[in-house]
């Protein structure tokens, strides 16, 4: 739980807020984009704790690279996409950016959805490769990376 509150806690929640423009008033005027923003927040944060519990009950495991799963998790949003943590801190901060109608936060939405791609191309998908071997090839043959949709095949 540590890991969540720290690291996903900082690039979804302190950092957009920290770049958030200046309250004017209660904390800001609500109106259409403001209620529209609600929806990713509250999707964002679901996305997360959904698949830390998949983490946990399925995987035996956690989201911190020290613990991380020891069972290839292919359940849940995972059928559908197969990096739904970092769709779910994505969200978030284009909730922020929407709540707020900040370009700043939707540009650090950019950049961390960036370094998002990069780390799980570089970094990630070899260590599940090398971990999980044929099966986690055949998950990223059926499930897409980023962008939700039906599973091609029968990744479980």
């Amino acid at each position: 739980m540590l890991f969540t509150v720290i690291v996903p806690g900082t690039v979804a929640v302190y950092v957009p807020l920290s770049l958030a423009p200046p309250p004017k008033g209660l904390p800001f005027g609500w109106g259409v984009m403001q209620i529209v923003a609600l929806l990713p927040l509250a999707a964002g944060c679901a996305v997360y704790l959904w698949c830390l519990w998949d983490f946990a009950a399925f995987g035996r495991g956690t989201p911190a690279p020290v613990d991380a799963p020891r069972r290839l998790v292919v359940r849940g949003l995972y059928r559908y996409v197969r990096n739904p943590m970092y769709v779910g801190v994505l969200l978030v901060i284009a909730g922020w950016a929407l709540l707020f109608q900040s370009l700043r936060i939707l540009g650090y939405g950019a950049v961390v959805a960036l370094c998002f791609h990069l780390f799980v191309v570089a970094v990630e998908e070899p260590s599940l490769r090398g971990k999980f071997g044929d099966s986690y090839e055949r998950y990223c043959r059926e499930v897409r990376r980023w962008v939700p949709g039906v599973s091609r095949g029968r990744a479980a």
